[in-house]
């Protein structure tokens, strides 16, 4: 289904790779790692248990032409995962997600879309969130000026008791759908948050859930070759301690480039903390990079070859592709000839080939990720796997990995200045 490859941290020397007894040191404490990560509370364990025939029955009988997300960080990088990984990336685009609040990026929204025949979908976990409410107040009002009835046109995702959201809806009617107050907003992707943004755009969220409980039981399994989760975080707590304090996720698959930056966010405010959990200051954290093979073969691989050896590197990559051009095998000069008939498959790939092999020369660390193929299926097996992950590696860094002290910090100096 998935397939992740641990060979390749073997084949580097031993001051840059993991050998197996390394390994090892980390399977005598995987029971205890697991059961701490178990023992938080956390709800993105159980959530894809969750029933969601109320949000599809919804999205089904929505008539709207265009939906509008109105969300920022957490709350908007799955959707727009979702959206850039199983959708035509050139088809037209039901759904927006407006993830900033630079003016004319709102504004040239607003003055092409038909009020009336939108939908919005305002997500923010808290219910405060300050850019989210702001685009709120800015789409209400026009919605209000148009003379149109904005509860009809607004959908809220929030806290289930508590925020501003939650208040509103209760004066006014608004649907609301739930995000647990157990699961944060970087792990709710498999929640309403990302649920009913693809459900809106016709995809199968049934999948996505059964994915996601396939990855589940693998997550949970008590030997280390055989938990992916596991593994990944242990690779990736052992280079930190040899200096790897980057992690650059390189997907060789134009539709998983969304996917690179969803798990930017879990993993730098999940594990980039300044304390662990007995308060001693420690400043631990990996910094996450995304690269697109193969476009960014021109444009970063100096740097990964000859650079400074600071990084792990994610290669991910797609196996069956729903479609697959050949080269033509007419009209090539002699000292082009490799490429005719070739598949643009094959070329990609082995693009991804040539690059591991130089990298691996230098030896410079890296794990490769091979999905069967790119459908809800494997996109809900391959966010949980990394949620778990991530749990994990914060138990081996030993801090708290879902509080966000760092971000709070800047929405109360903003709130201040303002």
């Amino acid at each position: 289904m998935v397939k992740f490859n641990f060979n390749s941290l073997n084949e580097v020397s031993a001051e840059h790779g993991i050998n197996p007894a390394e390994f090892a040191q980390y399977e005598d404490r995987q029971e205890e790692l697991m059961r701490l990560a178990a023992s938080r509370g956390q709800g993105f364990w159980d959530i894809v248990d969750e029933d969601c025939h109320e949000l599809v029955n919804f999205a089904k009988s929505s008539k709207y032409e265009n939906v509008a997300v109105l969300a920022i960080g957490g709350s908007s990088l799955g959707g727009i995962c979702l959206q850039q990984s199983l959708t035509n990336l050139f088809g037209k685009n039901l759904l927006t997600v407006l993830d900033n609040i630079d003016p004319e990026f709102l504004a040239e929204y607003a003055a092409q879309i038909d009020l009336k025949k939108t939908l919005f979908v305002v997500i923010t976990k808290s219910g405060g969130t300050p850019e989210t409410l702001a685009q709120f107040f800015y789409f209400r009002n026009l919605l209000e000026q148009a003379g149109l009835d904005w509860t009809k046109q607004m959908i809220f995702i929030t806290d289930p008791k508590k925020g501003y959201l939650r208040k509103l809806a209760g004066e006014t009617g608004v649907k609301t759908f739930d995000v647990p107050e157990n699961v944060g907003g970087r792990f709710s992707v498999l929640t309403a948050v990302g649920l009913l943004p693809a459900a809106l755009m016709g995809l199968d969220v049934g999948r996505l859930l059964e994915g996601a409980r396939l990855a589940r039981l693998d997550a949970r399994k008590m030997t280390l070759a055989e938990n992916p989760a596991f593994q990944l975080a242990a690779a990736q707590h052992l280079l930190y301690l040899k200096g790897k304090v980057m992690n650059v996720i390189f997907p060789y698959a134009q539709k998983l480039i969304r996917f690179a930056d969803w798990y930017r966010q879990l993993l730098a405010e999940s594990i980039g903390k300044a304390v662990n959990l007995r308060g001693e200051q420690v400043n631990v954290g990996i910094t996450p990079v995304f690269a697109l093979g193969a476009t960014d073969q021109h444009s970063q691989n100096q740097l990964y070859n000859e650079g400074p050896n600071d990084k792990l590197f994610l290669f991910m990559s797609v196996k069956e592709q729903s479609t697959n051009p050949v080269i033509p095998d007419s009209g090539f000069p002699a000292e082009l000839s490799y490429l005719k008939g070739v598949s643009f498959q094959r070329l990609l790939h082995t693009e991804m080939a040539g690059t591991v092999a130089a990298l691996q020369k230098q030896n410079r660390p890296m794990i490769q990720i091979e999905l069967a193929k790119l459908d809800e299926l494997h996109l809900g097996y391959l966010f949980f796997i990394f949620e778990a992950a991530t749990a994990y590696l914060g138990e081996m860094f030993e801090i708290n990995t879902y509080d966000q002290p760092g971000v709070e910090l800047s929405k109360q100096l903003t709130r201040e200045m303002l």
